[in-house]
C-alpha cells in the first residue's frame, strides 16, 4: 500500500527487504545501504491520555522523555503501545512516519531529528511493516505526511 501511494504522489524511493525486525539491535544485524540514514521512531502519549507523539531520531541517538517534556511543555510521556493499533494502524516493532497516513483524525504530533536534514537528507523507515526498509527523501517525507 505504501509503494503504491509513493508511486502515486511521484515519489522516488528504493526498497531493502529483511527479515522482520523488532528493534534497533535487530536491525544491527542487517546489511543496509545507508545505516546512517535508519530512523528509530517511537509512539508516545501523554499521561491524560490527549497528546500522542510520533518522535523519529537518527538510530544512533537516545530519546530523552525528560528533554522532550522539559523543551516542548509536555505532560509526563510514556510509550503509547495500547493507542498505536488504533491511531496509526501499526504493530509493536513496525512503527514508522508512514504511520501517521493512517491517523484519520489527526492525532499525532510528529517530531523529527533534524540531523536528518543534512545532505544527503534520506531516510530509512519501515513501510508499515517490519520486513522491509524504505529509503527516501526526507523533503519527500514530510511533504506527504
Amino acid at each position: 500500500m505504501i509503494y503504491e501511494y509513493l508511486n502515486y504522489c511521484k515519489i522516488g524511493f528504493e526498497i531493502t527487504e529483511h527479515k522482520a525486525v523488532y528493534n534497533m539491535v535487530e536491525l544491527s544485524d542487517i546489511s543496509l545501504p545507508y545505516p546512517e540514514a535508519i530512523a528509530k521512531n517511537l509512539f508516545l502519549r501523554d499521561d491524560k491520555k490527549h497528546n500522542y507523539y510520533l518522535i523519529t531520531v537518527k538510530s544512533n541517538k537516545r530519546i530523552d522523555l525528560k528533554t522532550i517534556k522539559r523543551n516542548y511543555g509536555t505532560r509526563p510521556l510514556s510509550l503509547a503501545k495500547e493507542e498505536l493499533r488504533n491511531i496509526l494502524g501499526l504493530t509493536p516493532g513496525t512503527v514508522t512516519p508512514f504511520g501517521i497516513l493512517n491517523d484519520k483524525k489527526c492525532k499525532t504530533l510528529f517530531f523529527l531529528d533534524e540531523d536528518f536534514l543534512a545532505s544527503p537528507a534520506i531516510i530509512g523507515i519501515h513501510p508499515n511493516d517490519n520486513t522491509s526498509t524504505v529509503w527516501l527523501k526526507v523533503e519527500d517525507l514530510l511533504h506527504i505526511i
